[in-house]
């Protein structure tokens, strides 16, 4: 008998989860802390090896559609604007993954899955549910919230988040530690392109490399919308906890100073921005940082990562189809050993993710010769450099 699971957590882990689930035979109840289900935030990019997993899902053909697939990925400097390193995205990359390169919206990646789920699923989406305590017996799972409400079933599925409560009922070591304050702060900015010059419309990925900064631009909405994303060294913006805080180009510009006169114009040209701190965890270091006899963690629960590999939806999407592997049709009693063999499965790859998200970093914000040591090596391997077989295959 297909098992009743618990998933906390509505943004795009918890609901390519319990689509997975449901796809598998299970009955999933998902839990929104919100009052409604929704996604804030703008951009994400999703490599071969993210669409070849959402295409598992059944929703491939509507992300494509709602997505745009820029030609190629551009590294320049911020300064000079000079191309330091290219490699070609769009047909070429789908031709060597089997899979394409797609930029997509948050809101619109969420509202396909919440979609799907909804149309597919025998469970119940609960929301204005924020989980305050969890008890787990030898066949069952209890969750709370405020309210006096509380549910049971016999697996529960944390993906709520950076701040997981679920995470806390974890064996290990570092389960009630808190997420690690970066020092890194992103602004984000959005605007239509048809607002914008001609000579600042994108059809590619762009970004630009400065000291201790950098910058992202892509397309968005099959390409109607540009995404803007700059991420500096810099004090954090506010609560570490506020994802969506306003801010302004002027306080941008002092936290990063003024880069190169092309890249200053498209700073300039966006509507507004909002900042948020970055935050993450030192990388997996075991199984048991992902799940515990019936509790199991996705996404950024379970490994929060900085944004230097464009990763962190991508690693929660392809944590949702491996759970669901991991159980099959597998009823309550084989959830244990299922949670098990799905951490064991997925935790090093995360972890390589994690690091490698790290060193990015360092190497993006690069000063003094190692930015220049970066900067000819990108210019020597090109491609060769940029490429990812390792992430895009996997």
């Amino acid at each position: 008998m297909p098992a009743h699971i618990l998933v906390a957590g509505g943004g795009i882990g918890g609901l390519a989860t319990a689509l997975a689930l449901f796809r598998a035979g299970h009955r999933v109840d998902v839990f929104e802390q919100a009052a409604a289900f929704a996604e804030i935030g703008a951009g994400v990019q999703i490599g071969p090896n993210v669409t070849r997993r959402l295409q598992q899902l059944g929703v491939g053909k509507s992300v494509d559609a709602v997505a745009a697939r820029p030609e190629a990925l551009v590294v320049q400097s911020a300064g000079s604007g000079t191309e330091l390193a290219r490699l070609p995205l769009g047909d070429a990359m789908h031709r060597r993954y089997g899979a394409p390169y797609l930029c997509v919206h948050r809101a619109d990646l969420h509202s396909l899955l919440l979609e799907a789920v909804r149309s597919q699923g025998s469970g119940t989406l609960v929301t204005d549910a924020r989980i305050a305590q969890i008890e787990m017996s030898d066949d069952l799972v209890c969750i709370s919230s405020s309210g006096a409400r509380a549910w049971e079933g016999e697996a529960l599925v944390g993906a709520d988040g950076l701040w997981s409560v679920a995470r806390r009922r974890l064996e290990s070591a570092s389960a009630a530690e808190p997420p690690r304050v970066t020092g890194h702060t992103a602004w984000r900015g959005l605007v239509a392109q048809a607002e914008l010059p001609q000579a600042l419309r994108r059809r590619r990925i762009d970004v630009w490399l400065g000291p201790r900064l950098h910058v992202v631009a892509y397309p968005v909405r099959g390409g109607d919308w540009l995404n803007v994303v700059v991420i500096a060294e810099s004090a954090p913006a506010g609560d570490a906890r506020d994802w969506d805080q306003a801010s302004s180009l002027g306080a941008l510009q002092q936290a990063t100073g003024r880069s190169g006169r092309a890249l200053q114009a498209l700073l300039e040209a966006m509507p507004g921005w909002r900042a948020w701190t970055l935050c993450d965890r030192a990388p997996l270091s075991g199984a048991a940082d992902m799940a515990h006899e019936r509790i199991a963690l996705v996404g950024d629960a379970a490994h929060p990562m900085v944004p230097y590999l464009a990763q962190g939806a991508g690693m929660a999407i392809e944590d949702a189809v491996a759970l669901a592997e991991a159980l099959g049709n597998g009823g309550a009693a084989e959830v244990p050993a299922a949670f098990a063999r799905y951490a064991e499965a997925r935790w090093q790859r995360n972890a390589m993710v994690q690091a490698r998200a790290r060193r990015n970093g360092q190497v993006f914000h690069a000063t003094g010769p190692m930015r220049l040591g970066r900067d000819l090596a990108l210019r020597t391997l090109g491609a060769r450099l940029l490429d990812q077989p390792w992430l895009y295959g996997g």
